[in-house]
Formats: structure tokens, C-alpha cells, sequence
């Protein structure tokens, strides 16, 4: 399978239901729900230790906001880049989210997923 060769539709299709739950999660700041779409190398460099700090210590990462806009899609390689403006319920302003996907195993995962 190559993601390559799906249309922006098809991406956004498989894209936005991932980033919702990455920002569903995060919020909770459930991590192994967060991390469950993850793909394996992304997995394996993720430190847990790290990443609950974050998710204990940033307002950021709390807060977002369900509301997001699709910004477009680059595509590169094995994976697609889809990018996001992304609010937060209690920062003001407006970040750059970048969801990274491919294909492991034959399902669609998460190779790289921020917030700018």
C-alpha cells in the first residue's frame, strides 16, 4: 500500500479521526491511549517518562480545542504530512499541528505527530 497515491480526501479521512484522538487523549492525558496509533519506530523513541512530564506540566497539551482546521498535506517519501491550526480552550492563539503517516503492517499509523 502506498499513502501516496490516496487524494487529500482520502488522507484527511484517515487523518482527522487520528488527530482527534491524539488531542482527545493528550488532553486527558492518557498516554497509552494516546500513543495506541503509533507506529512502531515512533513508539520505541517515544520516552514515557518524558512524555507524561509534558502531559502533566504543559497547559498546552491540556487544553486543546476540538476545533481544528486542515491546513494541507505534503507528501514525502513513504508518508504523508498533514498539517493542522490547532487552538487551545486556554491559551490564546493559534499553533501549527503536523501529523506524519504511512503504512506498518498494513494499517494506517502514526509515524510523527507536534505542536508548534
Amino acid at each position: 500500500m502506498n499513502i501516496l497515491e490516496k487524494s487529500d480526501e482520502e488522507i484527511l479521512a484517515l487523518a482527522d479521526p487520528l488527530w482527534r484522538d491524539l488531542v482527545k487523549y493528550s488532553n486527558e492525558g492518557a498516554y497509552g491511549e494516546f500513543a495506541k496509533n503509533f507506529s512502531t519506530s515512533l513508539a520505541l523513541a517515544m520516552n514515557q517518562i518524558v512524555a507524561g512530564h509534558q502531559f502533566a506540566n504543559s497547559e498546552l497539551v491540556r487544553s486543546l480545542s476540538l476545533e481544528v482546521d486542515s491546513l494541507g498535506i505534503i507528501r514525502r517519501g513513504e508518508h504523508v504530512t498533514v498539517l493542522y491550526r490547532q487552538r487551545s480552550t486556554k491559551k490564546p492563539g493559534e499553533w501549527l499541528g503536523r501529523l506524519v503517516l504511512g503504512y506498518e503492517d498494513g494499517k494506517v499509523r502514526i509515524f510523527g505527530a507536534s505542536i508548534f
